[in-house]
């Protein structure tokens, strides 16, 4: 494993271990040799998320499968709805935030992005629609932001927001981690 994966995944350990507490500048130093930016420790929190979980949205069973990839720089995420096209999100450090990009079956592809991470104690994120690329028509269905919640090591809850020919809406997920 590369170096970069490495720290990512040592720092990720070191917040499951922690009890998902914002980790000392100590710590990070530790796991990466230096202290890092609350977006990193943010997106090393995001990485603990890798393996399969499990919910249900309105009788439809779905299967989340996140990878971390791209050396450490990326997780992917494969949202696998029974009987439906699976949709991927990019998920990766921006600076001082996170982005978020949703590669949608409806086709278009909706970019996130957090506000600027000052702390990373949260176990919230919160992305907004920056973008959205890929639409038909400009009133064409399409999700406009994504919060993550981490509640605990084994539970997750994602609440996307959408607008589809000026109407808006909610949709929340809940899942398990898969054992």
């Amino acid at each position: 494993m590369r170096t970069r994966a490495k720290m990512v995944v040592g720092v990720a350990a070191a917040w499951l271990v922690s009890g998902g507490m914002f980790l000392s500048n100590e710590a990070q130093a530790l796991a990466g040799g230096r202290a890092m930016a609350p977006s990193e420790v943010a997106f090393a929190r995001l990485a603990t998320l890798a393996g399969e979980w499990e919910g249900m949205q309105q009788g439809v069973a779905i299967i989340l499968t996140y990878t971390l990839t791209a050396d450490g720089t990326a997780l992917m995420e494969e949202m696998r709805p029974a009987g439906s096209a699976p949709m991927i999100i990019m998920f990766s450090v921006d600076g001082d935030r996170l982005l978020a990009t949703h590669y949608c079956s409806a086709g278009n592809q909706p970019q996130m992005a957090t506000g600027p991470i000052a702390s990373a104690s949260s176990p919230s994120l919160e992305f907004s629609l920056l973008r959205v690329t890929g639409l038909k028509t400009p009133g064409d269905w399409h999700n406009t932001g994504l919060a993550v919640i981490l509640e605990d090591a084994d539970h997750l809850t994602q609440r996307w927001s959408y607008e589809d020919h000026g109407k808006t809406g909610i949709n929340v997920f809940h899942y398990v981690r898969k054992r």
